[in-house]
């Protein structure tokens, strides 16, 4: 059985959509335009957004001119893409579709990408091979996954806050890794993207920085950001007051991290792969 603490589902990713678009999707639009600018892409170019939630990496895309399709399992997560696209005056078009196998012909896209999606696919390499499949001869495909776990600032304090009312606790097992950090080594990001058949892949990790006025703010993101938040909480049991003292414990994390700055600043590291095909 695969190690995941998330549920990859179309009902759990609705469920959470207008949270997530409300607190994750602008804070992530600063790594969709690192990815972008490294690929060069350019008015005029035709992107696919695979798993693109409510528009992180859409948006952006967007922005630079590109004519854009959107697809993801989550209706809900396209639907609140779109309304964000049409505030800008954008045109994205958007398409409930499966990762694993894109409805879409061979050799259609300039770039292929996905930033926070494919890394997710209880089978990843089938993800990426559709990627492969679906972009043009010369084309692009763009990864972004999470990085090192034990760097990712949000997951280390949610698990210190934890503790104040679990000592024991110390996180969701690591043998072998969930799906959210299955790309996390960016060695196996690189060997996935070369297995895919692609060339000239290259991976580098980056420090995705997020700040937060607050503990509420970031239990509300972190809540927010994927199912596994309840898929972590859940065994735990958690009464209605030991979830007051975690939210203090992030309160007070927050405010030493912050120190006399009105907000902390948590970073965490994030892969950026590139191939062409």
């Amino acid at each position: 059985m695969v190690n995941t603490f998330g549920h990859d589902t179309r009902a759990a990713w609705d469920r959470i959509a207008p949270r997530y678009d409300r607190t994750n999707t602008s804070t992530q639009m600063w790594l969709a335009n690192e990815g972008l600018r490294r690929i060069g892409l350019h008015s005029g170019m035709r992107f696919l957004d695979v798993a693109a939630g409510s528009g992180a990496l859409s948006i952006p895309a967007a922005r630079f001119g590109a004519d854009v399709l959107a697809t993801d399992r989550s209706p809900v997560m396209l639907e609140l893409l779109a309304a964000r696209a049409r505030q800008e005056g954008l045109i994205v078009e958007t398409r409930v579709m499966d990762g694993h196998a894109l409805e879409l012909p061979d050799d259609s896209f300039d770039v292929v990408g996905s930033q926070f999606g494919v890394m997710l696919f209880p089978d990843m390499p089938k993800g990426i091979r559709e990627m492969v499949r679906v972009a043009k001869r010369g084309g692009a495909i763009l990864v972004h996954a999470y990085g090192d776990p034990h760097q990712i600032d949000f997951l280390g304090f949610l698990i210190g806050a934890l503790q104040g009312v679990r000592p024991t606790f110390t996180g969701p097992s690591m043998d072998p890794p969930p799906l959210e950090f299955q790309l996390a080594d960016p060695k196996r990001l690189a060997s996935e993207l070369g297995a895919a058949g692609l060339r000239n892949v290259s991976v580098g990790t980056v420090i995705e920085a997020t700040e937060f006025a607050s503990g509420k703010d970031l239990w509300d993101w972190i809540v927010s950001s994927n199912p596994i938040v309840e898929c972590l909480l859940n065994p735990l049991h958690l009464t209605k007051d030991e979830t007051e003292v975690v939210k203090h414990g992030l309160e007070s994390m927050v405010r030493d991290r912050a120190g006399r700055n009105s907000a902390a600043r948590l970073g965490n590291p994030v892969n950026i792969g590139i191939g062409t095909k």
